[in-house]
């Protein structure tokens, strides 16, 4: 069995975390090195490791992940606008290996981002 990512340790309560939402498909945590004033992990239960391995039956989930950022973007409050970013691979910055939607609001974001 391979090993348990970081998320799925959290998700397991093996490792805590500040969870903002959770339901049977996914989780909103909080960032633990923030890049702006709400940075929120929104994370599938699916262990899948990065959008590149995703497929054709994860589409759902896949739909469901930025609908959940949506909806905790709407409680907490980031009405002015927020960004979404999903990191794919070392070269995108992926630092950890299961598939996580960022959700980054609370000040004027630049372009380009990185």
């Amino acid at each position: 069995m391979p090993e348990k990512s970081l998320f799925t340790k959290i998700i397991e309560r093996e490792i805590p975390g500040r969870f903002e939402h959770e339901d049977e498909h996914c989780v909103a945590i909080r960032d633990i090195d923030p890049q702006a004033p709400v940075h929120i992990l929104i994370i599938p239960r699916k262990p899948i490791p990065r959008t590149a391995l995703a497929d054709a039956s994860d589409q759902a989930l896949l739909g469901h992940l930025l609908l959940t950022a949506k909806k905790v973007a709407r409680q907490l409050n980031l009405n002015g606008g927020f960004r979404i970013v999903i990191n794919n691979g070392p070269d995108g910055g992926e630092a950890v290996p299961h598939l996580h939607v960022h959700l980054l609001g609370g000040r004027q974001m630049s372009w380009p981002p990185g």
